[in-house]
């Protein structure tokens, strides 16, 4: 195995991966939201930022959390995160390029940094024996199907804070 490649190195590349493809999403979806027709319901950009910033801070505590206790402790729900990025480059944002014929936001770090990343990241823990096929298919396709109540909670108090902020 290359020497660079370790769970420390890994996890600060899902970081960042994770961090770039929120960003990007952050800034460009609302707007192509808005012409996307039925392929994505309107966003606006204030209750989708504030889900994407709380997101991106859950997924830094999940990392640190398994980084923090070893990898013995690797937890199913960053496990489940990693899964759900790496597959989420695909449904929705590849097949939805396809389908409308344009470019989708998210779509380019997607493919060049949250699969390869999250790919990568679960080839090493299978490799090294920390989790095992089916598990890690049944526990991610969970928690992509838990995450989206977790979404639509995180755009209503985003409405909130966006209502506070203009009372």
């Amino acid at each position: 195995m290359m020497s660079w490649v370790t769970f420390e190195n890994f996890y600060f590349l899902f970081l960042v991966a994770i961090t770039l493809h929120n960003l990007e999403e952050a800034v460009f979806l609302p707007d192509w939201s808005q012409q996307a027709g039925r392929w994505h319901r309107p966003v606006e950009k204030i209750p989708f930022r504030f889900a994407v910033l709380v997101l991106t801070l859950l997924a830094y505590l999940c990392a640190y959390l398994g980084l923090m206790g070893g990898k013995q402790s690797i937890g199913f729900t960053f496990l489940g995160l990693c899964l759900r990025h790496a597959y989420q480059c695909f449904l929705p944002h590849l097949l939805a390029a396809v389908w409308l014929k344009q470019y989708v936001p998210g779509l380019g770090t997607a493919l060049v940094l949250n699969f390869p990343v999250c790919s990568g990241l679960l080839v090493l823990l299978y490799q090294e024996e920390y989790l095992s096929f089916w598990p890690l298919v049944i526990l991610g396709t969970l928690f992509a199907a838990g995450s989206i109540p977790l979404i639509r909670l995180l755009f209503r108090l985003g409405k909130r804070v966006e209502e506070k902020l203009w009372d």
